[in-house]
């Protein structure tokens, strides 16, 4: 994939965030969930001064690239393997005409004494939810399995956020840019997923993708967090998605990194929890908060839906970012 050189630094892991972006990530974790027990996502998301440097980046990548109109590429191909250890020819995903597809390979990581040994009917039954979430809200995404990987490790269990990530990915993942490859695994500290956005991709390869705990797909125990759509949220940001809450009130969805970057999504003051039906915490503005939507913090049960403004924005970033066509 062609790219201009990239001048501002854009691995947004947790080694180039400062300690005030992590404390404010780690009170939102709190202030999240009415079930102590999880915490929703622990995606690092970049400052505001990061994301407006993100903007102008992108903004330069899609005048070198003249992208065709949002959701208009088919983006089938399995990528290469400069991403990550996995190595081999990935088989080319299939989707419906139309639309972009997207492979996924599936890292199901355990400890080798019966957990997380996650079987492929569930597997089978998280893309179902993922690919509902996408095209239900008219997002022009399909996600086709096109392999499925299994570890027993249990170091890489219990560290695959922290100490045991890096070397995990490494080892495990597979496919370029435009795979997806997702891990589950038991994030320490009660974390339901997190992700990598297309962005932080050239620095760093092998660390891209998307992890879950596994007890969050459909039909753990995770609940009211086990309807598989904590994967549907951090796709969401493997896709370019920021919360909706970023910003906070001053979100006014700028297309200069101010808030989410997003026109239609409501502002909204901090993360919800639960489902607050008509829950409004910037009155200033003239809806209520986005407690529906994927990318808020609500429970699997209340988010059912993207907005047309977050299917454009997806666009920009993979066409930006992710597409393996120039």
């Amino acid at each position: 994939m062609n790219r201009l050189p990239i001048t501002y630094a854009l691995a947004l892991t947790a080694s180039v965030f400062s300690a005030a972006t992590l404390a404010q990530n780690h009170r939102a974790w709190d202030q999240a969930n009415d079930n102590a027990a999880f915490k929703r996502c622990a995606t690092k998301h970049p400052s505001q001064a990061e994301a407006k440097a993100i903007e102008r980046e992108l903004r330069a990548l899609l005048a070198a690239k003249k992208p065709d109109k949002p959701g208009g590429g088919n983006g089938n191909g399995g990528g290469g393997d400069d991403g990550g250890g996995g190595g081999g020819d990935l088989p080319t995903p299939s989707c419906a005409a139309g639309k972009t597809c997207i492979g996924v390979v599936f890292h199901v990581v355990s400890d080798g004494r019966g957990n997380g040994d996650v079987p492929d009917a569930s597997i089978d039954a998280q893309m179902q939810v993922i690919n509902a979430g996408f095209s239900g809200s008219g997002m022009p995404y399909e996600f086709d399995l096109i392999k499925t990987t299994r570890t027993a490790d249990r170091k890489w269990y219990t560290g695959c956020y922290g100490r045991s990530e890096q070397r995990m990915k490494s080892s495990l993942r597979q496919g370029g840019p435009d795979t997806l490859n997702v891990y589950s695994c038991r994030p320490s500290q009660g974390i339901l997923g997190f992700a990598t956005f297309p962005f932080s991709y050239d620095s760093q390869p092998s660390l891209d993708g998307v992890v879950i705990l596994d007890e969050s797909m459909p039909g753990g125990t995770a609940a009211p967090y086990d309807e598989g759509d904590t994967l549907t949220h951090e796709i969401g940001h493997w896709l370019g998605l920021y919360h909706t809450f970023q910003g906070g009130c001053g979100n006014y969805g700028g297309e200069n990194g101010d808030g989410d970057s997003v026109a239609d999504t409501a502002a909204e003051a901090s993360p919800a929890s639960g489902c607050p039906i008509g829950r409004d915490t910037c009155p200033d503005d003239a809806s209520n908060d986005p407690i529906f939507n994927f990318m808020d913090y609500t429970t699997d049960a209340c988010m059912d839906r993207f907005t047309v403004g977050q299917t454009g924005r997806t666009d920009f970033f993979w066409q930006g970012y992710r597409s393996p066509t120039p």
